[in-house]
């Protein structure tokens, strides 16, 4: 079976930058930080005190009143994603084969919904908890929903790889349209997981940064980085076939060329450089392509001391003394870490790179780090013709997802 041609049609974001598309890419290339005291609740007697939240989002906007009180945050985030995608790919489901769109969004589970409804349990009795409460929390649940808003009845699939999830549901998608499953696939990730219990999980084992200064927490590559900045939103695309796509008309904004994964097998925390570097160098293969093709890199980047030196070793693995050539920058400077939506924002960043131009920024890079020697786009956005992205997405446990994102070329 010959390859199929994957393009990109359609995208819709909610972040911490930004609660459109246009929005979101304005602040990434003037280094906008979206990271700020947490407001989620109490921090007087916890060790972190800064996040990457959500502000101003309003359900309303996308959702009827029956469908908030249904859903969780996490959920909502990604029917806006996903709503904001299928509006900007103008794909109408009426003209479609509703059995030939499928949906795969990666995220966790509700864990706030988890805790207040444990709350209810223990307090009031279990005859008090929600009876909304199962079709709220499920890791399932925002692909079922989205697919429930659309009616396509096309492969409907859960992904979570830790923090590879976002580009993993991407390169799932992919893989179901490369087998014939399916024409269409809306595809990203969400995550909501600003909670103590979250966070107080990865304080403990030292991967959270204890800044409380929100500027200056985030600070991937740089000498004195202290951890990642824990973050909240969603992505998500809409992909399709080459042929899907001309064949209606629909805006083509860029090509989903390749994908690969691979497993560390080493550490439930630690990374592996060298095993990171096969994920990357069988995306640029899968893309029919040879490292020197590849003009940017957008990082997984977040900032804690291992995973920054170790992506740094694979990159150079890879490219070998052209990786000092090429550009590198992480969006989790100015977004903090979106778990399982992160990779499927880095791609939306990684088109948007493409199509403008620009190259966002890692800001807060001010100490060099003689592990971590690359040209990691410090503190301003800078002009440069992208046509290849590599984009980096590395689960904490070894789980690892690459994408080749290209500019199509008819």
């Amino acid at each position: 079976m010959s390859k199929r041609r994957v393009v990109i049609t359609g995208m819709g974001v909610i972040s911490p930058v930004g609660l459109t598309v246009d929005e979101f890419w304005r602040s990434l290339t003037s280094g906008k930080s979206g990271i700020c005291s947490i407001t989620q609740f109490d921090t007087n007697n916890f060790p972190i005190k800064v996040a990457a939240e959500v502000s101003n989002f309003e359900p309303s906007k996308y959702l009827d009143d029956k469908m908030i009180d249904r859903t969780a945050r996490f959920t909502q985030f990604a029917l806006a994603s996903s709503i904001m995608a299928v509006e900007s790919a103008k794909l109408d489901f009426a003209a479609n084969n509703l059995e030939r769109i499928g949906v795969c969004i990666a995220n966790t589970f509700d864990i706030r919904g988890i805790i207040q409804e444990n709350e209810v349990l223990r307090s009031r009795g279990h005859r008090r908890v929600s009876p909304l409460f199962v079709t709220k929390i499920g890791s399932h649940i925002p692909s079922v929903q989205a697919g429930l808003l659309f009616g396509v009845k096309g492969p409907n699939s859960t992904v979570n790889s830790a923090c590879a999830s976002g580009s993993d549901a991407l390169a799932t998608a992919y893989g179901y349209i490369q087998l014939g499953y399916a024409d269409v696939m809306i595809a990203g990730g969400t995550d909501s997981a600003i909670v103590e219990l979250t966070l107080a999980g990865m304080a403990i084992v030292g991967a959270l940064s204890r800044e409380v200064d929100p500027a200056k927490a985030s600070r991937p590559f740089d000498l004195n980085r202290s951890g990642f900045v824990f973050g909240e939103g969603s992505a998500v695309v809409v992909m399709e076939t080459l042929e899907h796509a001309l064949a209606r008309g629909a805006p083509i904004l860029a090509e989903l060329a390749g994908v690969a994964r691979s497993f560390d097998a080493f550490n439930e925390a630690s990374p592996d450089p060298e095993v990171q570097a096969i994920a990357m160098s069988n995306a640029i293969k899968d893309a029919g392509m040879v490292p020197e093709d590849v003009d940017y890199i957008n990082a997984h980047g977040t900032a804690t001391k291992l995973n920054d030196a170790s992506e740094t070793k694979a990159v150079k693995k890879v490219f070998g003394a052209n990786a000092y050539k090429i550009p590198v920058s992480s969006n989790k400077s100015m977004l903090g870490h979106i778990i399982t939506a992160a990779g499927a924002i880095e791609a939306i960043a990684s088109v948007l790179t493409i199509n403008s131009g620009i190259i966002p920024p890692t800001i807060n890079y001010e100490t060099p780090d003689p592990e971590c020697d690359l040209d990691y786009v410090p503190d301003k956005s800078r002009q440069a013709e992208v046509n290849v992205c590599l984009s980096n997405s590395f689960g904490m446990g070894g789980q690892n997802c690459c994408l080749i994102i290209k500019r199509f070329d008819g």
